[in-house]
């Protein structure tokens, strides 16, 4: 229909009027339960979530994004399972942000779909245009990051707090700085010390609890 044109031709990642957008389409209800998310108290967790399960296009089980978190829509905001996000971040979806499985955000993170025309007299019609953002599984980005328009994050990888994504990132390396770049891959070393680091704390949680338990009995 030619008054979804606007709205489709916005989520094809092609030029679009935001202000043709027809009322049908527009984002006034993602803001709406932004608006409700960020009132609700934080002693209500079940009601964040029911909420941002409402937001979001796709709310995967045991997500959690940490109020305030603001969207332009969110409906085309695509999370999956075990989901977590530190306060204040965006997603200025106005195309679609598709986040993976087990994927964690520091505070203050930013994903930009939007984008504006280089060329001066065209931005000035104020056409503009939007393009996806891929997060695959098992990402970690640092605080303060910006994620820009048409960036895939490969699974694994970590985004350095304070980085600026402007190129894709390839799966199993560290990237920072801005522009990011990579700064290097994640080995088998790197595998190997958090797997005994973790190990050793599993074994000193088992003795204290043991000698909790102890003393309790006694």
């Amino acid at each position: 229909m030619a008054e979804d044109f606007d709205y489709q031709s916005m989520l094809a990642g092609e030029l679009y009027l935001a202000s043709d957008i027809s009322a049908h389409h527009q984002s006034t209800k993602g803001k709406m339960l932004q608006q409700k998310i960020n009132q609700t108290p934080f002693d209500q967790p079940e009601t964040i979530v029911a909420l941002e399960a409402e937001l979001f296009g796709q709310f995967g089980k045991h997500g959690f994004v940490q109020p305030p978190l603001y969207v332009d829509y969110g409906r085309h905001v695509e999370i999956g399972e075990h989901f977590y996000a530190n306060m204040d971040c965006l997603f200025l979806d106005v195309n679609r942000i598709i986040i993976g499985d087990h994927v964690m955000v520091g505070p203050r993170v930013s994903f930009y779909t939007a984008g504006h025309p280089i060329d001066a007299a065209i931005r000035s019609q104020e056409l503009e245009f939007g393009l996806p953002i891929i997060v695959k599984d098992h990402v970690w980005i640092g605080g303060n990051s910006t994620i820009l328009p048409g960036i895939t994050i490969g699974a694994r990888s970590i985004v350095a707090a304070g980085s600026v994504v402007t190129k894709d990132v390839p799966e199993d390396c560290i990237v920072g700085g801005n522009p990011a770049r990579v700064i290097r891959k994640i080995n088998d070393k790197d595998h190997h010390d958090w797997q005994e680091a973790a190990q050793q704390y599993r074994e000193k949680k088992s003795r204290a609890l043991g000698a909790a338990h102890s003393i309790i009995k006694e």
